[in-house]
């Protein structure tokens, strides 16, 4: 995607490569659009990038609410098996 290479390369020598730097770019260069300018931007993308956009939104969100609500491994026990292996 052009305007994510031509991002890349105006903060290319600020990056130390942590994800924080991604998170911060990414969020002051949103401040400045518009939907309707990000709409446009999606439309330039190729299929497989706003496929691919759109999965990594789906997960990123479904992990958020996964967290929100406690589901994971916190409270999770195993229950014993019947079937022992020696």
């Amino acid at each position: 995607m052009r305007f994510l290479n031509d991002l890349y390369e105006m903060y290319r020598t600020h990056l130390t490569g942590e994800e924080e730097d991604a998170v911060a770019i990414v969020l002051h260069i949103l401040q400045d659009h518009s939907k309707e300018d990000i709409l446009n931007m999606i439309q330039e993308m190729e299929e497989d990038e706003v496929i691919q956009m759109f999965a990594m939104y789906l997960i990123e969100s479904l992990k958020f609410k996964m967290a929100q609500e406690g589901v994971g491994h916190q409270g999770f026990k195993p229950q014993p098996s019947s079937n022992r292996y020696h």
